[in-house]
């Protein structure tokens, strides 16, 4: 059995304050969800000061991204896996649609970074997903079949079972359009198939695939009905403690 995972990306929203004061607010809500995984991505300022906060609870804290190297180094700017294991994370969410269009993040570029999670005893959220041209060019699963292929390049079978893979169709992050849970189930059968392909069957059906693009209360449960979708990557409806318990508490 593959355990839920509902995961929060605040992206960059939230002072310290403001991250305490909800990440506070949602323990209670969420302290009785034992059929899923809870897990809160903010901003690095937080890190630290949010998951000593939630310590001794249920909820994970998660980074939205990391360094493509895990040793110390002359990186400006750049935040080590390891670093955020020390601040008190247990998940990194890696290749973000907006990381990949506004930021440059490449195929290449995911898969040292989900290794270096890897070796910091991380595990790893790697997202993929299709613009919606690409998907009105009929291109959709390849599109997704080459960010899985590079993306996961040289992890064994072992790796694998410390990622998990989030499908955002780009198209519907942040728009309010939501793909239908026909749609998602189809991508995310496509995208086990990929795993089986590279990885084998046993592989492909424990690695958990969430579904990414416009969550929320009203569509979760119907999401979560679809055999192959484990979970959800929940963006602006995580930004309050109620709906995304509401969210996490879909049955």
């Amino acid at each position: 059995m593959r355990k839920p995972v509902i995961a929060g990306n605040w992206k960059m929203y939230k002072l310290l304050g403001e991250a305490v004061d909800t990440a506070v607010a949602l323990k209670p809500l969420v302290a009785n969800a034992n059929h899923c995984e809870v897990v809160i991505a903010p901003v690095f300022t937080a890190l630290k000061t949010v998951a000593d906060r939630l310590e001794g609870s249920n909820i994970r804290v998660a980074a939205q991204d990391c360094a493509v190297q895990n040793d110390f180094g002359a990186h400006t700017g750049e935040v080590t896996a390891g670093m955020l294991k020390d601040a008190g994370c247990s998940h990194v969410i890696i290749g973000h649609s907006e990381r990949r269009q506004y930021y440059g993040e490449t195929d290449e570029g995911v898969s040292r970074k989900t290794k270096a999670a890897l070796s910091a005893s991380l595990t790893a959220i790697v997202c993929v997903g299709e613009h919606l041209n690409e998907r009105e060019a009929g291109k959709a699963g390849s599109v997704v079949s080459t960010q899985l292929s590079g993306g996961l390049d040289g992890l064994t079978a072992d790796d694998m079972g410390r990622i998990i893979i989030a499908y955002e169709p780009v198209w519907a992050i942040g728009t309010g359009k939501t793909a239908s849970p026909e749609q998602a189930q189809e991508m995310h059968a496509h995208i086990r198939s990929v795993i089986d392909g590279q990885h084998g069957k046993a592989v492909s059906e424990q690695t958990r695939i969430l579904y990414g693009g416009s969550v929320k209360p009203e569509n979760i449960a119907e999401l979560m009905e679809q055999p192959d979708i484990d979970g959800a990557l929940v963006g602006g409806a995580s930004l309050e403690a109620e709906s995304f318990a509401k969210i996490v508490n879909y049955r």
